[in-house]
């Protein structure tokens, strides 16, 4: 079995009906990318959003565009084969779109967005990785703190390099950086590397993305060379997030970093569900850590499921799976205003972190559908389910 066939293979083993499940969600996003790309400027759209047309009938509007976005596409779509990388990318192939992105770098400001590009730059090969790899040197200035979900970044787009450049002595930088982004005797990363970047009363508050990226980029830096103590803390930090997950399979969004409690579990994002946990625990499996695919099966059955969303026979309400306007919707949310409950419970859980604020579960549910759909989510489920890790 080839690595691009090994997830799926797996899957069908364990769950067909999962399995089916995947190959729908996969069919999808190669429907949908082509609808996100933006024709002569050569990148994609921050995002589709469902609105509804004057004549009454929804829509799904195009807005904004999103360098970060392409990037994390560009990396997903490299597992195609080329001509469905075509068919994607605007006609590009992944190393020719991935190209395309490293030629902008200069004009990019963004650690994160120059370090996706960098780690798609080392992942197809692409002839000027060292200029991408300058321009993330350029922008991640030392002792500076960045968030955490950037830091990833760069430790992923560095350890994908090492055998393509010397980055010995920035990986290492970026290694210990990120290491360091936790409370002592606590798995769980924080929402940024130091202080400044987060106001004091949330500090404490990290989110799930803070969780999945840096486990993800230290099981391949262990991958990529013998790193017992990354690959340590990566299972640690996966073994906490799986054993807080919901009984519908629900990737809980805000973390305390201090106790490793949940702060508060909604929205559930499709991404989440999809892509982002299954990426970074298939790539801890294969690296050599521990095997969460079980919990990794029961996040992908939320999408069909959907336990918010049901109604009195079972079945869902709505779907989050829409084929006919080529999307997932985005998540599941509470629906309150200006986001109160995450507030109230993030101030709470600053002073008190085992307060639980229980009237507000009962005030807001989470009965709300954000409809939109943005590009990396598709991009982070091709890269989850058709990619995998050469050792």
């Amino acid at each position: 079995m080839t690595v691009t066939a090994a997830r799926l293979g797996a899957l069908a083993q364990e769950d067909p009906s999962l399995h089916a499940l995947a190959e729908r969600l996969l069919a999808l996003a190669e429907a949908g990318l082509p609808e996100m790309y933006v024709p002569g400027a050569d990148t994609f759209v921050f995002t589709r959003a469902g609105t509804i047309a004057p004549d009454g009938r929804p829509r799904l509007e195009r807005r904004g565009t999103s360098t970060r976005y392409a990037a994390i596409t560009a990396l997903g779509a490299r597992f195609l084969p080329e001509d469905r990388q075509r068919a994607v990318l605007g006609g590009h192939s992944a190393e020719e779109f991935t190209g395309l992105l490293v030629e902008r770098l200069p004009a990019v400001p963004n650690l994160g967005d120059a370090a996706l590009i960098a780690w798609a730059a080392a992942e197809t090969g692409h002839p000027k990785l060292a200029d991408a790899l300058a321009r993330v040197a350029a922008l991640d200035v030392p002792d500076r703190p960045q968030y955490t979900v950037e830091a990833a970044w760069v430790l992923s787009a560095l350890a994908a390099a090492r055998n393509s450049a010397d980055v010995e002595y920035r990986l290492a930088a970026a290694r210990d950086r990120l290491l360091a982004a936790r409370t002592p005797g606590v798995p769980l990363f924080a929402h940024a590397t130091g202080p400044g970047l987060v106001p004091g009363y949330r500090s404490h508050v990290a989110c799930f993305a803070d969780q999945t990226y840096p486990l993800q980029a230290l099981a391949r830096l262990h991958a990529s060379g013998t790193d017992p103590e990354a690959l340590e803390a990566a299972d640690a930090c996966a073994a906490r997030i799986c054993a807080l997950q919901g009984d519908g399979g629900q990737w809980w969004w805000h973390y305390d970093s201090r106790t490793g409690g949940v702060v508060e579990g909604y929205p559930v994002y499709s991404v989440h569900q999809h892509a982002m946990a299954p990426t970074a625990l298939f790539d801890l499996a294969e690296a050599g850590g521990t095997d969460f695919g079980a919990r990794t099966r029961r996040g992908l059955a939320w999408m069909a499921q959907v336990p918010e969303l049901q109604g009195p026979d079972g079945t869902p309400r709505e779907s989050m799976i829409r084929e006919d306007h080529g999307v997932t919707w985005r998540k599941v949310h509470r629906g309150d205003p200006a986001k109160a409950v995450r507030a109230a419970r993030g101030l709470t859980t600053r002073v008190a972190p085992q307060a639980r604020l229980a009237p507000l579960d009962r005030i807001f549910r989470p009965l709300a559908v954000d409809r939109e759909c943005r590009p990396y989510e598709f991009g982070w489920m091709l890269h989850a389910w058709l990619g995998g890790l050469d050792r």
